[in-house]
Order: structure tokens, then C-alpha cells, then sequence
């Protein structure tokens, strides 16, 4: 993943939020309990079409769950969603996902993720930082591969495994882009 600037950040991220407000991810929601159920439906999906996320959740230290991340781009992009941080099946945070992107991009998706931190050393990071940005230290396993998973080789790894799943829409193009969790206060 490249760097990209901060201003480029904010301008990409500014530019996706009109299209976002009106898009149910969460922008605005009506607090924790409206999270909490989305959240959980994204977990029961999750292990009823992904069956082996449920020993990678039992062998991770916590989970984010992200039920719902819209992101559309024309150029610049943006992205936005809110989710929770489980640890032991129970919400612990919830938090924003920023995305900013910028480049030769057209369209609109929505999409849902989880970050599994396989090691208590990389939950500890993500809760102690005042905003944590996806990075090399996280493996990423999209939905067609995502049954296959195993939980044994994943996390000798890397101490994040993200699963993407539930794609809809198309966005199409090439971008250089970047992700921030931030906790919030629904």
C-alpha cells in the first residue's frame, strides 16, 4: 500500500460524504443500539457463510467488526462506516472507518469487514492510538477465498487478518487510498 499525503486523505474522504449521508452506513445513526445490531447480524452472516472465521474469532484476542462501509469515488474518493470492537463476544468500543482515495476511480460500493487482532500486543496498539491506520501488518482475505481460511496459517502471518465480504456495487479504476479507525461516541 502506498502513502499518500494527508491533505489528499481529507480531500478524498470530504469528497464521498455527500453520497454517504444518504447512504445507511451508519452516518448519523441513533446510537449504540442501532451499531450492536448491525453488528451483530454482520457476525451471524459471517460465520453461516464463512464457517471458518468462527476459529479465527475464538483464537483472536478481539475482533472490529465494520457491518456496513460505503465508499464512491469520481477521481477522489471517500469512504465511511461504524462499527464495534468485540473482545470475548462483547462490545468493548465503537468506531469510525475513514477512507480516503485518489486516482482514476468511477462508481460506488458497499461492503462490510472485520479485523481479527490474532495477538494481544496488536489489539493493545489499536485501542491505544488515538487513530490507527490499516497497514502491511494486516492480511487481507476477500470473500471468494475467505471459506478456505485457517486460522493455524494466518496467524504465524500476521497479528490482523481483515475479511472483506458482502460486496455490492461496482467501483472501478486504479487509486492510491488508506484507511483510519477512530473511536467514537454513538
Amino acid at each position: 500500500m502506498n502513502n499518500i499525503t494527508r491533505r489528499g486523505f481529507t480531500l478524498g474522504a470530504l469528497a464521498g460524504v455527500p453520497v454517504l449521508a444518504g447512504c445507511g452506513n451508519g452516518v448519523g445513526s441513533r446510537g449504540p443500539q442501532k451499531i450492536d445490531a448491525r453488528v451483530d447480524a454482520t457476525v451471524n452472516y459471517l460465520y453461516s457463510n464463512y464457517p471458518n472465521t468462527r476459529t479465527l474469532a475464538d483464537k483472536s484476542a478481539g475482533m472490529l467488526v465494520m457491518p456496513l462501509m460505503t465508499e464512491a469515488g469520481f477521481g477522489f474518493g471517500g469512504g465511511y462506516g461504524r462499527g464495534a470492537l468485540r473482545i470475548n463476544d462483547t462490545t468493548v468500543d465503537y468506531y469510525s472507518a475513514t477512507k480516503g482515495s485518489f486516482g482514476l476511480q468511477i462508481g460506488a460500493q458497499q461492503f462490510a469487514h472485520v479485523l481479527f487482532f490474532m495477538t494481544e500486543d496488536a489489539l493493545q496498539g489499536f485501542r491505544r492510538s488515538s487513530g490507527w491506520a490499516a497497514g502491511a501488518d494486516i492480511e487481507y482475505v476477500f470473500r471468494d477465498v475467505a471459506e478456505n481460511l485457517r486460522a493455524e496459517t494466518t496467524t504465524s502471518i500476521a497479528p490482523v487478518v481483515a475479511v472483506i465480504f458482502g460486496q455490492a456495487g461496482l467501483l472501478a479504476g486504479v487509486s492510491l487510498e488508506g484507511m483510519k479507525y477512530t473511536r467514537i461516541i454513538p
